[in-house]
């Protein structure tokens, strides 16, 4: 399955600037670090809504799976901004490093808390 766009637009990445000049070195791709070992990094990721996560990278293989499903708003460093719809299980795989990472930010756009876990894989 695979989460439904709803909107795409554009922002002002100027808005952002501190988060942004900060994001390739904050590695938090999550708002709980649940698990780690020399293997991977299990994360939570759980907004109220209205509340959004900071610019970050991703910078290593990774995959996550929506456990409660809503309303997301992605912004990525090149001004894009895309709303989604997100259902229980929902999953993508993404393949990142740290010379090709992945910078976004994530907001709850929706009315309802949102929670996905994100596994990082370390090999």
């Amino acid at each position: 399955m695979a989460a439904t766009i709803i909107r795409e637009e554009s922002f002002d990445p100027a808005d952002y600037r501190g988060e942004l000049d900060a994001a390739p070195h904050n590695g938090d791709v999550g708002t709980r670090l649940w698990f780690e070992n020399e293997h991977i990094r299990v994360w939570e990721v759980r907004l109220m809504p209205g509340e959004r996560g900071p610019f970050h990278a991703h910078t290593r293989r990774y995959f996550w799976t929506v456990v409660d499903g809503g309303i997301g708003r992605q912004r990525t460093a090149d001004g894009t901004m895309i709303t989604r719809e997100y259902h229980v299980g929902d999953t993508n795989y993404s393949d990142h490093s740290p010379d090709e990472p992945m910078i976004h930010d994530f907001e709850n756009a929706g009315d309802t808390p949102i929670r996905f876990t994100t596994v990082e894989l370390l090999g």
